[in-house]
């Protein structure tokens, strides 16, 4: 059943012709093969089609050297939240570099790094609970930091009568990130597996996932089952439990595999009944992607410590955030000549630029009412994926707020996937491109991740090219 849907044509904003020459333009498509070496991609094939060079962004799209606009439907992979050179953004960063470009807060702080700390603490879960902020530069290297000051905690507050607590335990198909460290807690084989002779040991409990593992089954009677298989892992640990590393509510990279917040409140609480420290990963859910700033905030827990990036400068220069209780915190003050001090820093740790970007997309939060203002495109996007369902190909449909995945298979009455080998989301990703959309899959899942700036009109082509995609692509495959 085809969908009626607005042309992208009809809604980009660029008006005025690309700036680049034919031969400029040539040249960056010579460089770009022959010079860079592009994340998660497979480069022999790469090099043998043409590169989408983009020059130019505005709200939600993007334009490339040749002219063509594409609605940004994974907000440049999952970092975009306002729209692209959102002009509160740009302002901020402009007049922050007219004062101060950077300064290390290695002994001198900045007024940049000083304002967000106390606006993050503000606006974290739990009222001030996680009272403490340490600046790194991107997801993994935000986890890595949550790791070592669990391990160092426990190490210098343990009495001598107690074990090591030095024992982390990860959920299965969980991705924190491609530092070692993160590398270690993550669960994705197909990522991780080649790496793991240089990891250390993590204990591994059984994430919920309804459809893959348990297909048809109760969704309830599933999840207390993981609770249970849960309780196991940390009963094995013997006094050894370290931490407990969560995606709260949704594991973004294993393909939007979502539990519940009943799920998460009980893994909270049987972690700290075993004496663990709570870790959850918001890189990916932080800042509103969950229809709320943060999506443990939804299920009304409050961790120990909490790792942010992506979205925390509204996608516009690269920043990350642990933040830390004040107990943990307090565990590594001491004497000079005890070296409790948490030995751990990046050159561009707190880097103004990046602080000013964060501070100018919390404004845009609060003066925009973004949260509130994103409600009715929620709803917008739940009908469209009710129609997406029904698609004969769609095996399930799983969505918190605006991240979303769609699952294709060749047989929805048995869950029987498509052989990888097929490239059905990447086949996908190419039609609705044809259209007007950039999107990027997770292998055999559909991934949506728009800008929470994304218009009505521009959500209906997002969701209209993406089905009308599907269906070219599934329908080719029988």
């Amino acid at each position: 059943m085809s969908v009626a849907f607005p042309s992208a044509a009809a809604l980009q904003p660029f008006t005025e012709p690309p700036s680049l020459s034919a031969s400029e333009v040539g040249d960056l498509e010579d460089w770009d093969r022959s010079c860079l070496w592009k994340p998660f991609t497979q480069m022999a094939g790469y090099v043998e089609g043409k590169p989408l060079v983009i020059e130019e962004g505005r709200g939600n799209w993007l334009r490339d050297v040749h002219g063509r606009a594409f609605l940004d439907g994974v907000s440049s992979l999952w970092v975009n939240v306002h729209g692209h050179c959102h002009p509160t953004i740009t302002a901020a960063v402009r007049e922050q570099l007219r004062t101060l470009d950077h300064a290390t807060l290695l002994g001198p702080t900045n007024v940049a790094a000083t304002r967000l700390a106390r606006a993050l603490v503000d606006v974290a879960p739990g009222d001030g609970a996680l009272s403490r902020v340490f600046y790194s530069d991107s997801g993994s290297t935000s986890v890595e930091i949550a790791l070592k000051m669990a391990y160092q905690f426990h190490a210098q507050s343990r009495v001598a009568s107690e074990r090591c607590r030095d024992v982390f335990v990860a959920l299965s198909n969980a991705y924190h990130g491609d530092t070692l460290g993160s590398v270690s807690v993550g669960g994705i084989d197909l990522f991780h597996e080649v790496y793991g002779p240089l990891l250390f040991e993590v204990r591994r409990a059984p994430a919920p996932d309804p459809y893959h593992l348990d297909f048809g089954g109760d969704v309830a009677a599933h999840e207390e089952q993981c609770l249970v298989r849960l309780r196991e892992v940390f009963e094995g640990c013997e006094g050894r439990l370290a931490a407990l590393i969560v995606e709260p509510l949704v594991q973004g990279a294993a393909g939007m595999i979502r539990h519940t917040e009943r799920y998460l409140q009980q893994a909270a609480q049987l972690c700290r009944d075993f004496g663990g420290l709570l870790i959850v990963d918001e890189v990916a859910t932080g800042f509103g992607r969950s229809g709320h700033l943060f999506a443990s905030e939804q299920a009304g827990v409050v961790p120990d410590l909490m790792c942010l990036a992506k979205g925390i400068t509204g996608g516009v220069l690269p920043l990350a955030a642990t933040l830390a209780t004040e107990h943990i915190y307090q565990g590594f003050l001491g004497r000079y000549d005890e070296y409790r001090t948490f030995f751990h820093g990046h050159s561009y740790t707190g880097n103004p630029l990046a602080c000013a970007a964060a501070l100018g997309s919390l404004r845009v939060f609060e003066e925009e009412q973004v949260l509130s203002r994103l409600q009715p495109r929620l709803q917008q996007l739940s009908v469209h994926m009710e129609r997406v369902s029904e698609l004969p190909h769609v095996g399930d449909v799983r969505r918190l707020g605006v991240m979303t995945g769609i699952e294709l298979v060749r047989d929805r009455d048995t869950g029987e996937p498509f052989e990888l080998a097929l490239q059905i989301g990447h086949q996908v990703a190419e039609a609705a491109m044809e259209h007007g959309v950039l999107i990027r899959p997770l292998g055999n899942v559909v991934v949506l991740m728009p800008p929470l700036s994304i218009t009505e009109a521009e959500l209906d082509l997002l969701c209209g090219a993406v089905h009308a995609a599907i269906e070219q692509v599934c329908d080719q495959q029988g």
